[in-house]
């Protein structure tokens, strides 16, 4: 009974010290470097638009389908990465929204993210075996790895969140499998993952459910295949919800780098793992600017790992081999993933794999080290632990020798902390070992933030953090602005209050890129200025008619003494830009019909949101069209008293309606549904139900329990190496 009620409080106590451990750990990025959580993507896309999509939720736009001012970005089902169907991504977006400082807000939803990755890691762990001081140590280290921290979490968040359900899907399909708890669990636990929008989420529910098929299949264990199939038919019921839209818009977009190539880019190799645990080796891995060698400690996993590998209980993994065997066939799929290609369809990057790795080498650790170190052929262990601490040392001053005074503090940490863990394991108790871990690990985190305060392999923005501060900055201008250059890149406008054609986009709408020399993440090229001025060929009207712009904000380092065209006006000049403005406003100021041909009369044009739009018009006997300042996404339908109009793209990729020969009159109403979204909803709704039902049928059956892997425990030293 008191073996009982220990574990019923311990357990519980753990798992909280976990999470508590990371928040307070997590912090000390952002005391090094207040910008550390918004850098590159998240400084230009995430962040800004988890203020605008929570501020749309506030206000009571659910869900956030399209946003018209967003132009390439503002088609969120498509984007995907946003996870607009993921019930914690819409909180957590609420709660950036009520955020002035975008810093501190970045530092409290991935402070949360991270800290219920820890837990994941935590949970996994002890699934398998392992006890809960070894389980906590790596549950600890992993969030503050080095691709984890500096990519993950400090840019590209989205991976982050992806990465954070992966572990709860491996821990609760297992326990499912073995008939220790509720497949709901498994089910909504693969969907949060998958509906976080970031393919990598749904690589991983396929390759850990496939890697626990192959465990119960060696184990032969029929009725937890059983349960392992159904639970990945439902949670394949989700992905038609998220990816449809994606797959129904490909006609019109582009993405960078999709295809199968490989150039080098974030391309590890696998002899980089025998410096993880060295917190200053920068690995020679090429990166986006073409330099040979990573700005940051991009194949760090734990300081400890390494040294400690002589001291492990290795038979335990050879004995319990069958157990593990889905821990094996995880961490070599993603291990070959990682080697490459640098590119494969939507997966890019290969080093962003490694952190799979490292969650399933953990999980071994972890189980090997339980009970602590082991003490037979003391002086052998000694002697593998020194050649480990000199190879890695090597090796990371052969990288990079002119660093060497930061690789001799390494060293020394890794030379005394891993004494310390020996001798406390050795001579107080196996507690006092997993205390000092932690404790290094806290001192390896404040090495890299101070050698590495920033991510200086990817973009870096020097934005205000704060939103009234964005807002106060922002050029004057009048109606939806184009910006030539750099102005403010991705969505930053969207807090700033600016109505920009400019956007940063994972899935770029072709012919609107193109026409207006637009990257993916919203800035122009100098050429960008006479081509939205040129004729179209819509009646030889501008493009700059059509896309409804009222402002031109032109950078004057890239197109020097900018003079007005005809109709237009200087409206400020600074000593970094210059802004444009029209010298006659707009007609149809309620809607965003650009264009009406000759003969088509429009009395009202009206947009009540984002999504439609209404046009009451006459016209002569004879074919017409209305073009509208909206990209002409594929799912637009257009209609004139019940009867289907034609939609297509015009200039640039503008939404036109053409307006049948017969038809004198009328209402055109419009509205924009994403491709599959009624097909990807039904399925999702049968998903939850179905997983609902199972679980109840489930409840019914008499339980199955197999035995989970006894996690040792020893009271003792003694018990802990017998």
């Amino acid at each position: 009974m008191t073996t009982l009620v220990r574990r019923r409080v311990w357990g519980p106590l753990v798992a909280f010290g976990v999470c508590a451990a990371v928040v307070l750990l997590a912090q000390v990025p952002y005391l090094r470097n207040r910008l550390f959580y918004v850098w590159d993507d998240s400084a230009v896309q995430f962040m800004p638009t988890w203020h605008h999509l929570g501020q749309r939720l506030v206000d009571g736009d659910w869900p956030p389908l399209l946003d018209v001012d967003g132009w390439m970005g503002g088609n969120l089902p498509a984007e995907a990465l946003f996870g607009i169907w993921n019930p914690v991504n819409l909180g957590n977006y609420v709660l950036v929204s009520r955020f002035d400082d975008l810093a501190l807000a970045a530092l409290v939803v991935k402070s949360e993210i991270l800290a219920l990755l820890a837990l994941g890691v935590y949970l996994v762990c002890r699934e398998h075996g392992a006890g809960r001081g070894p389980s906590a140590v790596i549950a600890i280290a992993l969030p503050f790895s080095g691709f984890t921290l500096y990519f993950d979490t400090a840019t590209w968040v989205a991976g982050l969140m992806a990465f954070a359900w992966l572990p709860y899907t491996w821990w609760a399909a297992r326990r499912a499998a073995r008939g220790a708890a509720s497949p709901l669990w498994a089910i909504l636990f693969g969907a949060l993952a998958v509906t976080t929008g970031n393919p990598y989420g749904l690589l991983g529910v396929c390759v850990v459910l496939g890697a626990l098929l192959v465990e119960n299949r060696l184990r032969r264990d029929r009725p937890a295949l059983v349960k392992l199939f159904l639970i990945g038919g439902l949670v394949a019921l989700f992905v038609p919800l998220v990816y449809l839209p994606l797959l129904g818009t490909s006609s019109v977009t582009m993405r960078a780098g999709q295809g199968f190539a490989s150039d080098g880019i974030l391309m590890p190799r696998l002899s980089d793992l025998l410096s993880m645990s060295m917190p200053s080796h920068r690995p020679m891995i090429r990166t986006f600017n073409l330099d040979y060698r990573l700005h940051t400690p991009g194949v760090y996993f734990a300081w400890f790992l390494v040294p400690l590998l002589p001291w492990l209980h290795w038979r335990r993994l050879r004995e319990r081999w069958r157990e593990l065997s889905g821990v094996f066939v995880v961490a070599t799929v993603y291990a070959l993933l990682a080697v490459g290609p640098s590119n494969m369809w939507m997966f890019r990057f290969p080093l962003r794999h490694l952190e799979v790795v490292y969650l399933a080498i953990g999980v071994l650790f972890a189980v090997a080290f339980t009970g602590g170190p082991r003490f037979d052929h003391v002086r052998r262990r000694v002697a593998l632990t020194a050649a480990a601490l000199v190879l890695s040392g090597y090796l990371t001053f052969a990288a990079q020798p002119w660093q060497w005074r930061q690789h001799l503090a390494a060293l020394a940490l890794l030379t005394v902390g891993v004494a310390v863990a020996v001798a406390l394991a050795r001579f107080v108790r196996p507690p006092a070992t997993y205390a000092a871990l932690v404790a290094g690990v806290a001192a390896a985190l404040a090495m890299q933030t101070s050698w590495f305060p920033a991510n200086l392999d990817v973009a870096a923005y020097g934005f205000p953090r704060s939103v009234s501060e964005l807002k106060r900055q922002a050029l004057p201008h009048e109606g939806t602005t184009f910006p030539v250059g750099t102005v403010l890149p991705g969505n930053v406008g969207l807090v700033a209050d600016l109505k920009s054609t400019a956007a940063y986009s994972g899935m770029s709408f072709r012919e609107f890129g193109v026409a207006t020399c637009m990257s993916y993440h919203g800035t122009t090229c100098p050429a960008s200025f006479g081509r939205i001025l040129a004729p179209t060929a819509v009646d030889g009207r501008p493009l700059v008619d059509l896309l409804r712009v009222g402002t031109i904000v032109v950078q004057n380092d890239v197109l020097p003494d900018v003079q007005p065209p005809p109709g237009w006006r200087i409206g400020d000049r600074t000593a970094t830009h210059t802004s444009l403005r029209r010298e006659q406003p707009l007609p149809w100021p309620g809607g965003r019909l650009s264009y009406a041909s000759p003969g088509v009369r429009v009395s009202e044009n009206v947009s009540p949101d984002d999504r439609d739009e209404s046009v009451r018009f006459t016209k002569d006997r004879g074919p017409g069209q209305l073009v509208f300042a909206r990209l002409a996404w594929p799912g637009y339908r257009a209609e004139v008293g019940g009867r289907e109009l034609t939609t297509r793209q015009g200039p640039a990729g503008v939404l036109v309606v053409d307006l049948p020969a017969d038809v004198e009159g009328g209402e055109v109403k419009i509205r924009w549904t994403p491709p599959g979204l009624g097909l990807g909803a039904a399925l999702a709704l049968a998903g939850l139900l179905g997983a609902v039902v199972y679980a109840l049928v489930s409840r019914r059956r008499p339980r199955r329990e197999r035995p989970a892997p006894a996690a040792e425990a020893p009271q003792d030293l003694a018990v802990a190496n017998a």
